[in-house]
């Protein structure tokens, strides 16, 4: 069985509407699938994290056409690869 390649991505911005929607539609269409999820709103911000299997996809692509949603929506959307993360714990 394959290793699984994880990547964290966060999304800042002013609440409305749609977002979850939007971001999980790009997420398909790279056929990525969402192991984690984590969302609230304070006051009028919203602020999501999620872990991402991406075992399958382009990550270069994925990345690309987030940040682009960002941008069409205002909002802040970054992708990590999971190893950064991994990598900062280790002694």
């Amino acid at each position: 069985m394959p290793e699984i390649r994880k990547a964290v991505v966060t999304v800042l911005g002013i609440d409305r509407k749609g977002i979850i929607a939007r971001i999980s539609a790009v997420l398909y269409d790279h056929n990525v699938n969402i192991l984690d999820i984590s969302q609230t709103v304070m006051e009028d911000y919203f602020h999501m994290i999620l872990i991402a299997d991406i075992t399958d996809c382009a990550f270069d692509q994925l990345s690309e056409q987030l940040s682009a949603l960002g941008q069409e929506m205002g909002l802040q959307i970054r992708v990590q690869r999971s190893e950064i993360f991994e990598a900062m714990h280790q002694v």
